[in-house]
């Protein structure tokens, strides 16, 4: 491991992300491995988005996951919570390359895993990166990195630039973050070893001068300036980067309009919703497509519509009005169809199931939840998260800044 110590040095490091080897119009695929070990919580997935995309205050996680009441008044223990992740993918980092399992998140920006820098009450059972077994590692003294979270934890560390080499392709002077402190939302989801933000560079937490992410310094190396998500049904998917694979969805890509706010994610407008066969509900619906949400976050009265005909349907307490929802596991869900300009998507009923509860297996958890008040610090944003993915194939075009649709095949 080298140190960079002077100025111009750094600098240096810093401003030149170099592809190696490298040539314009590549393209590339990476798979997302299902993690067979994923074992999803509504009520957890609902706190674990809070943490990442808003406030909440300091109490109400254990609040939320040590005592859960539904809308009959029922109190029920939660078992220990795990905040893993359905489908990881492999980079590898340094020389020699040292082969990590990160999480692929289209709703952050920062590059940043754990490493033998990390203490080890916090990095046990995760695969690490050897800071100083890479001769290609530099530390940029002066940087430092901090996501903070709504409970008023945080992930932070050290700031390096190293080889980083995805689905093949290669970039010098990558920015990787080490985790010097983790969140507990991380610390237990073993598998994975970090994050891979794919998100707009605004969002990254680097100081005292924002990084590119990895996605931004491969590019202009590209045949197309895009990348795709094709997420399946308790299957492996695949990211594909600079192409669009023909097979991978049917029908038409319906593009729409990208924007992004303060946090760096891609923005797009939905223009109504559907519930089983009834009839399309024409509203506004601004959304991210987040791979780093398993569930869909959807205003509470698009929520409720859709639970709202299944019987025996009961919601979970959470806080800020949003709401979870159980219901009998033997009920057939309704599919959930949303609008992309004038092109309609469904949600498979099936793929709502989000899991049965821990506390009685007969009993299921919606993937579709209310984000109730969350809006007020969410930035009335709902999230599209891996629910939605699964079914449709997604196209995060940022030559054109447009978000594109299909139904995945």
């Amino acid at each position: 491991m080298k140190t960079a110590l002077q100025t111009s040095a750094l600098l240096a490091a810093i401003n030149t992300a170099l592809a190696a080897p490298a040539s314009v119009g590549e393209t590339f695929s990476v798979k997302a491995k299902y993690n067979q070990d994923f074992k999803p919580d509504a009520t957890v997935e609902l706190v674990r988005t809070a943490l990442r995309y808003g406030k909440l205050a300091s109490g109400d996680v254990a609040r939320i996951l040590e005592r859960r009441q539904d809308t009959n008044g029922t109190v029920v223990a939660s078992p220990p919570y795990k905040f893993d992740r359905e489908y990881l993918a492999e980079i590898e980092i340094g020389t020699p390359p040292q082969k990590l399992l990160l999480d692929f998140d289209t709703g952050s920006s920062d590059l940043w895993v754990f490493s033998t820098e990390t203490p080890s009450a916090q990095s046990t059972g995760h695969t690490l990166w050897n800071v100083t077994a890479s001769s290609t590692a530099k530390k940029l003294d002066t940087y430092t990195w901090s996501i903070a979270y709504g409970d008023k934890s945080t992930s932070s560390g050290d700031v390096y630039t190293d080889i980083v080499r995805i689905g093949g392709a290669e970039i010098q002077n990558q920015v990787v973050e080490s985790a010097l402190q983790v969140s507990q939302q991380f610390t237990q989801d073993t598998p994975s070893s970090g994050l891979l933000g794919l998100a707009y560079d605004k969002g990254n937490t680097v100081s005292p001068t924002k990084q590119k992410t990895w996605f931004s310094n491969i590019l202009p190396r590209l045949k197309e300036p895009l990348f795709t998500v094709r997420l399946r049904h308790q299957a492996d998917g695949s990211y594909n980067f600079g192409y669009i694979d023909k097979a991978q969805y049917t029908g038409d890509i319906t593009y729409t309009p990208a924007f992004t706010d303060d946090l760096g994610h891609r923005l797009f407008k939905a223009s109504g919703y559907q519930v089983g066969s009834g009839s399309f509900e024409k509203l506004s619906i601004t959304g991210t497509a987040d791979t780093g949400s398993t569930a869909v976050y959807l205003p509470n009265r698009v929520s409720d519509a859709y639970w709202s005909g299944v019987k025996g349907v009961t919601t979970q307490g959470g806080f800020l009005d949003s709401k979870a929802y159980n219901f009998p596991c033997d009920a057939k869900l309704p599919d959930f169809t949303f609008g992309i300009e004038d092109a309609k998507f469904t949600i498979p009923g099936e793929f709502i199931n989000y899991a049965p509860t821990s506390e009685d297996p007969t009993i299921c958890q919606g993937g579709i939840l209310g984000i109730g008040t969350i809006p007020e610090w969410l930035g009335e944003i709902s999230i599209f998260g891996d629910v939605a993915l699964k079914a449709s194939f997604v196209v995060y075009d940022d030559g054109k800044n447009r978000l594109g649709w299909a139904k995945g095949a």
